[in-house]
């Protein structure tokens, strides 16, 4: 056997150099459509999420104004309700029109993208002949006590039991193999590659378990690589908090909802050296959706960034550990099963974990819900009068060729955004309201690691990097069931994550960073993304204990360009989310709110609202 004297990475997978592997395009957009038994989108790596393909044509109709698809063929499909959409609010929404309407209505479910689920992605990784499962997107059924029983009804019918994650999550594994949160400080914007037993930031008390930093604030100071000056700026900020604000304490509230989070650091705290305040910046990440230079002290405060005293995520009685193994995949992929029985084999949510889901199950003619994937909504149009209209007409490109279907009504479940673009005649204070909801991006890196050897020397559960690209990196949740084992010792393989936030301009406001951010993040392809990541874990981790070249099997790279929903200005979002005519509008976009119960709520009202 000849030696592998180079490796590379086709579509986020290590090749060895000779290796044949079809060309992408041969099983491309023809394959998707077709949806041939071999069709698999979970286990493809490579750039996912939005991945290449999925946008173009909402983006050459909303950036372009593109109106001429060419000739439309006039499908002889009529519908009861389409749903535009296919993550869990338009999975939802067409399991809610049939608990109200009866299962034997026909319904019709477009995606843009090559599978379903929208940000509730699901990743496979095969690391030597070993499949490991994680996310690449919508993590956790958060706080489910909390619930509308709507939400636990569904989640009930479905076959998810709640109570079964408390012992599917492994709250000990963190504490038996020490592993806590630390920093790591890169060469390229800190001077040297150093990693801190310490998160300076309570980001890593959302993993439940997980071990806090193993040092003092004195040492954790004395150890980052800061100038003296920094290190004593540092130092004050770590023990720094609201008793350092001389405000009446009856004015207290008030002043920290009102005041800027910086502000505090740099006027009270006297910080101006680079590195602290970098530090700073990025110790929210994806709990505030943005850089912490635009959080007042209050939002500070309360997602535990630098300098604030670590707070609890969720209350006791709702733990942070309701996750499958490939995160709210699993409540999708039982969703999907209820919806199209035939999908797969499995009574219940758990027994889906480790099925088989047989795509081309997914849009058969035989099926009273039907699933289109690689189908772009660019049209969405009354038949008359949209006032007493009992019928709406949906274009959507598949394959670059377009097709019209005919439903009794529609549920918008797209980014809310977009739908100005699409729906014809909205009026145009509706439009201009949904076109200020907004979306910040988001991307969740997962990596197959043949092992995690250099993860465990290092003590590293979180770690946080505020120097890098991906500004956290973590052993994935610790969940085992349904037949799948979450990996155990550090000789196994396993699949870590790495999460990035990505800020625009410093101290721009929210709307310009995510949309300067959000071009960053798709001009890059995946070799770039493929670099950053050598450099990361190649400085991270000690050399005699990681070599990417022989450690690292596959990457995926999840882009959501779109990601969490931050809403919009004063009522936009309640005036933006009106029924109109046959056409309502679900998503959490509309709530607004980034959670699966919150998807699922919309879903509901939006169905009420047609009748």
């Amino acid at each position: 056997m000849s030696e592998i004297t180079r490796r590379d990475f086709i579509n986020g997978t290590l090749m060895a150099a000779g290796s044949s592997m079809l060309p992408l395009e041969a099983t491309g957009q023809a394959a998707m459509a077709a949806l041939d038994p071999s069709y698999y989108p979970p286990a493809r790596t490579g750039l996912r999420g939005s991945h290449p393909g999925s946008n173009d044509h909402a983006h050459s109709r909303a950036w372009a104004g593109r109106s001429d698809w060419g000739p439309t063929t006039k499908l002889s499909e009529a519908y009861d309700l389409v749903v535009v959409g296919g993550g869990l609010s338009g999975l939802a929404a067409a399991y809610f029109y049939q608990q109200k309407h009866g299962t034997d209505k026909r319904i019709l479910i477009l995606d843009n993208h090559d599978d379903f689920g929208g940000h509730a992605k699901r990743n496979e990784h095969t690391i030597n002949g070993v499949t490991r499962i994680s996310y690449g997107g919508s993590q956790t059924i958060v706080e489910p006590k909390h619930a509308d029983k709507i939400v636990l009804n569904l989640l009930q019918d479905i076959g998810v039991d709640l109570g079964r994650f408390e012992t599917a999550y492994d709250t000990g594994f963190f504490k038996r193999h020490d592993l806590g949160g630390v920093t790591y400080f890169n060469k390229e914007v800190f001077g040297v590659d150093k990693v801190v037993r310490h998160p300076y930031c309570n980001y890593p008390n959302y993993v439940e378990g997980l071990l806090g930093g193993k040092l003092s604030h004195e040492e954790a100071a004395q150890q980052a690589p800061l100038s003296d000056r920094g290190k004593g700026q540092l130092l004050r900020v770590l023990n720094g908090g609201l008793h350092t604000l001389t405000v009446p304490k009856e004015e207290l509230q008030n002043y920290i909802g009102t005041h800027s989070y910086f502000d505090y650091l740099q006027d009270t705290l006297r910080v101006d050296e680079p590195g602290v305040l970098r530090m700073a910046r990025h110790s929210g990440l994806d709990w505030g959706s943005g850089g912490t230079e635009l959080m007042s002290i209050a939002e500070a405060k309360s997602c535990g960034a630098l300098g604030f005293a670590p707070v609890a995520v969720y209350d006791e009685d709702n733990p942070y550990i309701h996750h499958f193994p490939d995160g709210n995949a699993g409540v999708a992929r039982a969703l999907v099963k209820k919806l199209i029985p035939d999908v797969a084999k499995g009574n219940n949510a758990e027994a889906l974990v480790l099925a088989n889901f047989d795509y081309a199950e997914l849009d058969k003619t035989s099926n009273a819900v039907r699933l289109r994937l690689n189908s772009t909504v660019v049209n969405v149009k009354h038949g008359g009068d949209p006032r007493n209209s009992s019928e709406v007409f949906v274009n959507y490109i598949n394959g670059d060729q377009s097709y019209q279907v005919k439903a009794g009504g529609v549920v918008m479940a797209c980014y809310n955004m977009f739908i100005p673009h699409i729906v014809s005649g909205l009026p145009e204070e509706q439009a201009a309201a949904l076109r200020l909801q907004e979306k910040s991006p988001l991307q969740y890196t997962t990596v197959g690691l043949t092992n995690w050897r250099a993860m465990k020397e290092l003590g590293i559960g979180v770690a946080m990097s505020p120097g890098n690209m991906h500004q956290a990196v973590l052993m994935d949740f610790p969940v085992s069931m349904g037949g799948y084992e979450y990996t155990s010792t550090p000789d196994d393989p396993c699949v870590i994550q790495m999460i990035s936030c990505p800020y625009g301009k410093f101290a721009a406001p929210s709307g310009e960073q995510f949309r300067e951010a959000r071009y960053t993040m798709l001009s890059l392809q995946f070799e770039d993304y493929e670099q950053e990541i050598r450099r990361h874990l190649g400085g991270m981790l000690p050399r005699e204990l990681f070599d990417f070249d022989i450690d690292v099997a596959s990457i995926s790279v999840n882009r959501w360009a779109h990601g969490y929903t931050t809403g919009g200005p004063g009522d936009s979002t309640r005036i933006g989310r009106q029924p109109f005519g046959r056409i309502t509008i679900a998503n959490s976009d509309s709530a607004p709110g980034a959670d699966a119960k919150t998807a699922m709520m919309m879903a509901h009202r939006a169905v009420n609202e047609l009748g």
